[in-house]
């Protein structure tokens, strides 16, 4: 009798928290879908958004080589790195218990672009092209992604020793990310001086996030990366939510917490490893996404981790348009921008502090 007379007013009480969530979800789609059309249609050349979704249904038309060949890739490239690091930003945030925590903000994208120089410079995996448009050119894609991972693998076992410490508060992890991304930014800067002008180039273009740069290969082998792994981050949504509660509880529960914490950030420096060897250093996107997400819909893993995927791709491609014409017709590399949006939320959050 008694759970009888508190299932009525629960039951749709839950069924309204879920609806709330879903539909929260389903706006992000539909934000999402409209922010891609007018990133395609706007550029040097302007194409109506009537003829670029008649286009992507498969109408032919006189922009058809643009859309298919220059913008749609832009625009891919852009939804699947910024909805891969905002993924990874929200899952570091909940396997460290650190609401600062993100790939940026804890060094890991400096690791990987650390790797990333090593492999331009000193493994000869990167030159320079005459074509402006595609200034820096990557012989060997692959060399570029197993130096990142393997730099940015690094780090995380440098944060992941220091987690389990009693000292790992959240300013400790974030004064060690601040250590550790000054490290590899001076590692970088070491190569850089020994480097050829060349080389030279082809690194500091290389740190200059920027979407543009992917084709369609480039862009298959990222969602070959950041896909599969959001899959695994959502297969283990319920772990997440148990180890937000603390280790006692989620051994409590069953999960295996130092597992699924190593899993977690193994994953996440996999898919920024990949984002930064194809496209450079893009910040603080895994840092604003899942922080929005949680200030409108909460901190349930179920909600937040797709909620983070889509807020994300939305950010980093709004941010990517801005950039294209902001200051038309010169090009700014989206890093830039993230920079500037990320920056002041990262100091308001320090400054204030975090309530969940």
């Amino acid at each position: 009798m008694h759970l009888d007379a508190h299932a009525g007013p629960l039951a749709p009480r839950y069924a309204a928290y879920l609806r709330e969530k879903r539909l929260f979800l389903v706006g992000c789609l539909v934000v999402l879908c409209a922010a891609a059309c007018v990133s395609i249609s706007v550029g040097s050349v302007t194409i109506p958004v009537r003829e670029v979704v008649a286009t992507l249904l498969g109408q032919p038309g006189d922009a058809s080589t643009i859309i298919w060949s220059i913008r749609l890739p832009r625009v891919v490239a852009a939804c699947i790195a910024g909805a891969g690091l905002a993924v990874a930003g929200g899952v570091m945030q909940s396997v460290l218990r650190n609401p600062l925590s993100s790939p940026y903000t804890l060094g890991i994208s400096h690791a990987a672009g650390f790797g990333a120089a090593v492999a331009i410079s000193v493994l000869g995996a990167g030159a320079v092209s005459a074509h402006i448009a595609d200034a820096v050119v990557v012989r060997n894609p692959y060399l570029v992604t197993i130096c990142a991972f393997a730099a940015s693998m690094v780090a995380t076992v440098a944060l992941l020793a220091i987690s389990r410490t009693r000292s790992s508060q959240p300013e400790v992890m974030i004064l060690v990310g601040v250590a550790l991304a000054a490290l590899f930014t001076a590692g970088t800067t070491f190569l850089q001086y020994f480097s050829s002008a060349d080389q030279v180039a082809a690194i500091v273009f290389w740190t200059f996030g920027d979407v543009g740069r992917a084709g369609w290969q480039d862009v298959l082998l990222l969602a070959a990366v950041v896909l599969p792994c959001t899959t695994w981050f959502l297969l283990n949504r319920w772990n997440y939510n148990a180890l937000d509660a603390g280790d006692d509880t989620a051994r409590s529960l069953g999960v295996h917490a130092e597992r699924v914490r190593v899993t977690g950030m193994l994953l996440s420096s996999l898919i920024t490893a990949v984002v930064v060897s194809f496209l450079g250093i893009i910040g603080f996107i895994g840092l604003i996404a899942p922080h929005m997400v949680r200030r409108l819909i909460g901190d349930d893993q179920r909600f937040l981790l797709p909620g983070s995927f889509l807020v994300g791709a939305i950010v980093l491609l709004v941010s990517d348009t801005l950039a294209r014409v902001v200051l038309a017709p010169v090009v700014l590399p989206v890093g830039i921008l993230t920079a500037f949006f990320g920056a002041p939320l990262f100091l308001y959050l320090i400054v204030r502090g975090y309530r969940r």
